[in-house]
């Protein structure tokens, strides 16, 4: 990437919000993180946006949701640990003035992802009539996820004073939402909510099991990072409007099957000829069998386009997957939306990147091991001089092992 530096601030203050904790004012059995509701929150909002789809196709602008959901957790990051309650009452009364005052603190770290973000973003924090029903459908989430954790805590401490209080607030914000027929889905606690509580089962899962690290980031909330890099890294290619979302969404969802096996680090899968594939054979009958009964089968189709082959280009050519394509492949014969295509390389290099991040953001906190320092090195020598298309991903390595010298 030519604007490297400016682009690794960028991913360096949203990796921040793994530091961000919620909920600190209470006892709580774990650290909820920032990072982890907001990915939490975007597998909501996607769990919401297909059910209204389902309704009526065409409904959701895809791509404007999931710019709303980064415009979102880029504003919460630079306003940080605001209590709900006194946030609300400062966006009532001095919303614009805010947003002006974030804008401009994001300004120089945005200004260089192509496509028009910032000016997006702009339109989104400023105007109340932009992307009204994608706002809609992402407070919804932003409740449903809040709720999800709120449940884990108010099972731990019911009689601390004042927690009846959040509780009804929470109720209540779900109440004006319940047009929403996925918010009456999860409200029924059936398939749907199931399918929630599996994702949201991922917060429990540390990566880098084998090693203390700070911060200790969840394969949720590292999801989301592989899925706002996937996303940074189309901006700077001319990938089509349906490649894009495809990137982020298949990058949100890459390690779902993770939920039903636990991580199985990339030493171990390529330590035995075959492992690899016995795994991942695994994977695909665990989602068969836990996944698919969560959720209609149209969704499990794009699930498993998600997760199937992830890292692999690949595209549907009547009504088959194509996959094994090069990027050169992807973006001169099939860069357009009615092939669907995915980025599985750019998902793969987003992925190892986010490893490389949460190694080297360890070890600049003070905390290392053999496994952190092991798992940065060999990252660093394979992706030194890797490129996919114009995405200079081998940039963007070195500029994060620099930050060590």
């Amino acid at each position: 990437m030519q604007k490297q530096s400016l682009e690794q601030s960028l991913i360096e203050l949203i990796f921040g919000a793994a530091s961000i904790r919620r909920w600190n004012d209470q006892i709580n059995p774990m650290e909820f993180t920032e990072l982890d509701k907001q990915a939490h929150k975007m597998i909501i909002a996607w769990a919401l946006a297909k059910c209204e789809e389902d309704r009526h196709a065409g409904l959701v602008k895809w791509r404007l949701l999931i710019e709303g959901a980064m415009y979102e957790l880029l504003q919460r990051i630079i306003l940080t640990d605001i209590k709900p309650p006194v946030f609300h009452r400062m966006m009532a009364e001095n919303g614009p003035q805010l947003n002006e005052w974030v804008l401009k603190e994001l300004f120089p770290l945005t200004s260089t992802v192509k496509g028009g973000f910032t000016e997006r973003m702009r339109r989104y924090l400023l105007d109340p009539g932009y992307a009204r029903y994608e706002k809609r459908i992402l407070k919804a989430a932003h409740y449903l996820a809040t709720q999800w954790e709120f449940n884990i805590l108010y099972k731990l401490c019911p009689f601390i004073r004042g927690i009846d209080q959040i509780k009804a607030e929470i109720e209540d914000q779900l109440e004006d939402h319940i047009d929403l027929i996925g918010v009456q889905k999860i409200a029924l606690g059936r398939k749907t909510a199931g399918f929630i509580d599996l994702c949201g089962q991922l917060r429990f899962q540390k990566r880098w099991s084998q090693s203390p690290r700070i911060p200790a980031t969840s394969v949720l909330g590292h999801m989301l990072m592989v899925a706002i890099m996937t996303y940074l890294a189309l901006c700077d290619t001319d990938a089509c409007e349906q490649r894009i979302v495809n990137g982020f969404q298949g990058a949100l969802f890459h390690d779902l099957p993770e939920a039903l096996t636990r991580d199985i680090t990339s030493p171990v899968k390529n330590a035995v000829e075959g492992l690899a594939d016995t795994i991942k054979k695994y994977e695909n009958l665990q989602m068969e069998e836990k996944v698919q009964p969560l959720v209609p089968s149209r969704w499990y189709r794009e699930l498993s386009y998600f997760t199937d082959n992830e890292f692999e280009n690949r595209v549907i050519l009547d009504g088959k997957i194509i996959t094994g394509l090069t990027f050169e492949e992807l973006s001169e014969k099939y860069n357009d939306d009615a092939y669907f295509p995915m980025d599985g390389e750019i998902i793969c290099c987003a992925d190892k990147l986010a490893a490389f991040i949460e190694a080297v953001e360890s070890i600049r906190n003070g905390v290392t091991s053999r496994h952190l320092q092991e798992g940065m090195e060999r990252l660093s020598r394979e992706y030194q001089d890797k490129m996919v298309g114009p995405v200079d991903f081998g940039q963007v390595f070195a500029g994060f092992r620099k930050v060590l010298s």
